[in-house]
Parts: C-alpha cells; sequence; structure tokens
C-alpha cells in the first residue's frame, strides 16, 4: 500500500507539489508532480540521502523522479544527486564548469559541517555534472503541467536557479528559492557568494512569483512575497549593492 506525502513527512504546497525539510542542515527538497514526469529540486547532502529521498518518492507516487534542479552548487543540496541514475539534471549556467571541477572542495566542506568523511567521499567520488544549463529561463514539460527554471542570481552563489510552479486554479504558486532565502536563520554569505548582486537577485525572484506565491526558502518555513522583500532590505543595507537597481529585470 502506498503512503501519503503527509505519512512520509513532507509539507503540501499545492496539488503535487510539496517539500521537506531534511534532518541535519534543514535544506528543502522539493517535489513537483506531473502526468509526464517528476522534478526533484536539490537532492540532499550524501547518496544515502539521495537513496532515501528517491524511494520515498516512488513509494507516495508509485514511480521514479524524471528530472533535477540543483539550486546551487552547495554540498547539502547537490551531493545525493548520483542517487537518481539516468534522470535529467538541470542547472543555471556554469554550475557544471565549477562542480566538475570542485569535488574535492565539496568533500571537504561537507566533512567541515559534520558528515562523515567516508559518505563525503563517496558522493564527491560519484558527483553529477548538470547535462542542462540554464542561462536564464527554461520551461520543463512534466506533461500536464509547465514548470520554469530561472537562472535569478548571481547572489547566495554565483549560479543561484530558482523553480517556478505555477499553481492549479484556486491555488498559489510556488517559487523554490534555494539559499537565496533563509526563513531559520540569517542568510549566510560564504567565500562563493556575490554580496553586492544578491538584492537584485532578489528582486529576480520577486519578479518571477509577484506578491501572491508561496516562496520557499532554502532553509527554514515557507514564507511570503513581504518576507523576501524584507531580507532583500536587509542584505542591501548589510552588503550594500554593486550595480543593482532595486527594481532589476532579468
Amino acid at each position: 500500500m502506498r503512503t501519503t506525502w503527509e505519512e512520509a513527512g513532507w509539507e503540501r504546497l499545492g496539488t503535487g507539489v510539496v517539500r521537506r525539510r531534511m534532518p541535519g542542515w534543514d535544506e528543502t527538497i522539493g517535489v513537483i508532480a506531473g502526468a509526464g514526469g517528476v522534478l526533484l529540486v536539490d537532492t540532499g547532502p550524501t547518496l544515502a540521502a539521495g537513496a532515501e529521498l528517491r524511494r520515498t518518492v516512488r513509494g507516495v507516487l508509485g514511480r521514479d523522479v524524471t528530472h533535477v534542479a540543483l539550486t546551487h552548487p552547495h554540498f547539502d543540496h547537490v551531493l545525493g544527486t548520483a542517487a537518481f541514475a539516468g534522470v535529467e539534471v538541470y542547472g543555471a549556467a556554469g554550475v557544471a564548469g565549477l562542480l566538475r571541477g570542485g569535488g574535492e572542495a565539496l568533500r571537504q566542506d561537507a566533512v567541515r559541517h559534520g558528515v562523515a568523511p567516508q559518505a563525503a567521499a563517496e558522493a564527491a567520488d560519484h558527483l553529477v555534472v548538470p547535462r542542462h544549463q540554464v542561462d536564464d529561463r527554461t520551461a520543463l514539460d512534466l506533461g500536464d503541467r509547465e514548470v520554469l527554471l530561472a537562472a535569478v542570481g548571481p547572489g547566495h552563489t554565483a549560479h543561484d536557479l530558482a523553480v517556478l510552479v505555477p499553481g492549479r486554479p484556486g491555488e498559489r504558486d510556488v517559487v523554490f528559492c534555494g539559499d537565496l532565502v533563509e526563513e531559520s536563520g540569517e542568510p549566510q554569505a560564504g567565500p562563493d557568494a556575490v554580496p553586492g548582486r544578491w538584492p537584485a537577485a532578489l528582486d529576480r525572484l520577486l519578479t518571477l512569483g509577484g506578491e501572491d506565491a508561496h516562496y520557499v526558502p532554502g532553509h527554514g518555513a515557507v514564507v511570503d512575497a513581504a518576507f523576501v522583500r524584507a531580507q532583500r532590505d536587509a542584505l542591501a543595507a548589510r552588503f550594500g549593492t554593486a550595480n543593482s537597481p532595486r527594481h532589476d529585470r532579468r
């Protein structure tokens, strides 16, 4: 007997749209199910985490993930991708080259944040490079629904990808933001962040989703446009802006 998303610990955001806050680093994983395909947003920090996600999707839907979208190239969002053999993997333009030569850096970062060394090494050895690179916007057909992948960065990293899921009638649109938006803590700006351009990335994110969408942060609870706008203003005050007009459009 199939389980339900709720029984499996996932939060329902709309018809065929769910997300889960993963244990450990609280990163969000999303699933969008259409009649002709299943899109997974990010894959977790290890191959074991990816395999568990794969089993969960099959256990609820009775079919497998067909597409993966990686919101940005940090270990807790990409190291589980090799558990999804044969799927079509998407990332922002430039992320493939970064991942192609970045396995060791990801391994070190994962271990530094508490991933077991053997699990981190295994995931880095099997690191998957996206075959499909999104330079601006790419529409993804899942059968009875179309999802929009948008390269809205740089900001949190140089390669930030957002996923817009138009709502069914009577439902809100859903935007998976990756770590461009964080709710459970202050946004983290590591050495690969582009902080001066982060506010403009959030402007593009707000243009993508509009005022009424659900915005799903990379870490934390689902938020609204007002939260994203407030975080945008806080980042602008914290870092300033570089060539980032308030109403920049991509």
